[in-house]
């Protein structure tokens, strides 16, 4: 019995020992700019913890995260939308099973105008007239000018100019399959690989109108109220987008290689648990997202196979 005891202090000492041991190696992301900066400050925080882990973020857009995870050469996948079936597949055909996805903070898309432009509000339809060419949410017309949206008499005539992402951010396929209803973007629209971009554009251009991250800087701009047709406007608030009710509310993803039954990796299980950390979770808010709730981080812990903070 005293040697049972003996080997089992020793063993539980042992783990505690290699539990408490520094990380040391390296950890790549790959994926989304709207989560670029996001991804940095856990960086950062995550070095400050663990010296000896290299951490590289490449923040190219959504679409490149896919493909990164299924070669193997990157760690987090972050996406500002959800994977599609297709890049499922190309994980699934070299792992014999799915990424896991872990939501990691709440963003909505907002749709922005330069701070001089008096509009306030758009129903969804007409949104989808505004930027698409195949104008499936309903909406007969494209608007021709600034004019057919505004009574004031000084707005009359007034081209309207488009801003929006390009087509490997996960913001422009969000965009697309929310606020054209899958259809096709004008080409008129002025592509950027960068949310700040789009808000900086749209502040500097008195007729713009874009689409960027909720996380991103809004000085010059105005954000607008978004309401599906015969429904009320509903601005871009934490209450509106945390309850779904502002129509383009959405969670931010990691995906993370975790094979079934398996714990993750030691260092991406490592900077999971931080991300969903309380202080990871205030680096959230000081990126401009909102936090997760308690529940959702308790689910998204769970999911990871981490035990609860």
């Amino acid at each position: 019995m005293t040697t049972y005891r003996w080997g089992l202090a020793l063993c539980l000492l042992t783990q505690s020992a290699l539990a408490a041991a520094p990380l040391v190696g390296n950890l790549t992301s790959v994926g989304s700019d709207t989560l670029g900066n996001l991804m940095a400050l856990w960086g950062d925080r995550f070095n400050r913890q663990q010296p000896g882990v290299n951490v590289q973020v490449q923040a190219a857009g959504s679409s490149t995260a896919p493909v990164a995870l299924a070669a193997g050469s990157a760690q987090l996948g972050a996406m500002s939308r959800p994977m599609q079936e297709s890049e499922r597949r190309l994980f699934v055909a070299r792992y014999g099973y799915p990424p896991l996805a872990i939501p990691v903070a709440m963003d909505a898309l907002t749709v922005v105008v330069n701070q001089d432009n008096p509009l306030t509000a758009l129903t969804t339809d007409r949104l989808d007239a505004l930027f698409s060419v195949t104008r499936r949410c309903g909406e007969g017309a494209a608007p021709r000018d600034w004019g057919e949206l505004l009574p004031n008499p000084a707005w009359q005539q007034r081209s309207i100019v488009r801003y929006g992402r390009n087509s490997a951010s996960g913001t422009w396929g969000y965009f697309k399959q929310q606020a054209l209803c899958e259809g096709d973007f004008r080409r008129d629209v002025a592509e950027f690989p960068g949310s700040a971009a789009v808000v900086q554009a749209v502040a500097r251009d008195v007729n713009g109108i874009g689409y960027a991250s909720a996380g991103f800087g809004h000085s010059g701009v105005r954000l607008l109220a978004i309401g599906r047709p015969g429904e009320p406007p509903v601005p871009p608030g934490e209450e509106a987008i945390r309850s779904g009710r502002y129509p383009f509310s959405r969670p931010l993803w990691l995906y993370v290689n975790k094979a079934p039954g398996q714990p993750l990796p030691p260092l991406t299980a490592a900077f999971v648990s931080l991300v969903l950390s309380a202080q990871g979770q205030a680096d959230v808010r000081r990126a401009g997202y909102l936090p997760l709730s308690a529940t959702q981080r308790r689910e998204a812990r769970a999911a990871a196979g981490l035990a609860e903070e």
